[in-house]
């Protein structure tokens, strides 16, 4: 099992969750509401007067067959708007109940 943790634009969370649908990956977890900015490019995202975007996150526990494809159809996401940000990260699972 991999886990997949996604941060992104608050816009992009219907999108996310198609994909998601369409590729059979169901279980996750949703925080609406999550601050930061990337580590070399793009404006932050603190829902601030001054930076008022927020992004939210998704983490989802995958086979590990699942994770190549569902990273290239985020990147391809990512593409179409890149000001928007999308970041993805995978991490081994060791252990689960």
């Amino acid at each position: 099992m991999k886990a997949i943790f996604v941060s992104f634009n608050q816009a992009y969370y219907e999108m996310i969750l198609s994909l998601m649908d369409r590729n059979n990956i169901r279980g996750f977890t949703f925080w609406e509401q999550v601050q930061g900015r990337g580590s070399k490019t793009g404006e932050p995202h603190y829902g601030s007067h001054a930076w008022p975007t927020l992004n939210s996150a998704i983490i989802t526990m995958v086979d590990e067959k699942q994770v190549d494809h569902f990273l290239d159809l985020l990147n391809k996401l990512d593409k179409q708007t890149e000001a928007l940000g999308l970041r993805a990260f995978v991490w081994n699972i060791e252990k689960s109940i």
